[in-house]
């Protein structure tokens, strides 16, 4: 069920709930988020099933559970689409008709149209793929309110432009293992000097896009002060990147801005979830 996934899905579900303008019960914020959850798992299961071909070729997913063995493939399905419908279900009674709809339609979006049909197709697999880790948070903001406004579509914009720059600096040091698989990642197909220039632009763009949540009026100076900063330095490192020529080193650089990404999307959503604490 990926749970290292999962737990960054249901982190910035959690904040687009509590950030919301309305307050949600105790009872039905815990069901709610145990369903995207749930959901999230249901996602990252199919995706293994569909993909266990793949899995097996590559030294970073060759050891999960359908590739070494542990759980057959039908047994797999079989999880993911009553996972699939259990999370739903709970999400509507727990909350609302249109997060109901968000969560199947983040979960149909990552395995039809990104498993399926982008992942093998495209070198923007990515990029459009990432629309289903974007809605987390959108999710979470239509648990508390029932509907879409300007905060949760910045939320979702957040992770959308941090996506590509975060996938393709894994996909550079772990390249060989896609030429191996046949993916059709950025730096397969376009080559790695390529590569680091659209991870160096999507970084940039995530300026005007974490100011954005002050400029609406949602976020304080803190908040402001403390993501510029951390993108500043996250400019830094793709910047490093892009210069880099040397392949050894340039590998190096890759897995610190993939491992540094992570952090930093975390830390934008904490930060704005403890800039908002006064009103929940």
């Amino acid at each position: 069920m990926k749970p290292r996934v999962m737990s960054l899905v249901l982190f910035t579900c959690m904040v687009g709930l509590l950030i919301a303008p309305y307050q949600v019960d105790f009872k039905s914020s815990v069901i709610s988020l145990l369903a995207v959850a749930i959901g999230s798992g249901a996602a990252g299961v199919l995706n293994m099933w569909y993909e266990s071909d793949l899995d097996a070729l590559m030294s970073r997913t060759c050891l999960r559970p359908i590739p070494t063995g542990k759980i057959k493939k039908n047994q797999a399905l079989y999880f993911g689409i009553a996972l699939s419908f259990v999370s739903i279900t709970m999400l509507y009674y727990s909350a609302n008709l249109i997060s109901a709809i968000l969560l199947a339609s983040t979960i149909a979006f990552y395995f039809f149209i990104y498993t399926i049909w982008l992942k093998r197709k495209t070198s923007q697999n990515i990029v459009i793929g990432g629309a289903a880790g974007a809605l987390p948070p959108v999710i979470g903001w239509t648990i508390a309110t029932g509907s879409i406004s300007i905060e949760p579509i910045i939320l979702f914009l957040i992770i959308f432009i941090w996506t590509p720059s975060h996938f393709w600096a894994l996909s550079l040091y772990k390249s060989d293992d896609y030429k191996k698989a046949k993916i059709p990642m950025l730096p397969v197909i376009a080559g790695e000097k390529t590569t680091k220039i659209n991870i160096l632009i999507y970084s940039l763009l995530m300026l005007p896009i974490v100011v954005a949540p002050f400029i609406f009026n949602f976020a304080s100076l803190f908040y402001l002060s403390a993501t510029l900063l951390m993108t500043l330095y996250y400019n830094y490192l793709c910047f490093s990147l892009f210069k880099e020529k040397v392949k050894k080193q340039s590998n190096k650089i890759a897995r610190k801005v993939f491992l540094y990404s992570i952090f930093y999307l975390f830390l934008i959503y904490l930060i704005l979830l403890i800039d908002n604490a006064k009103s929940f």
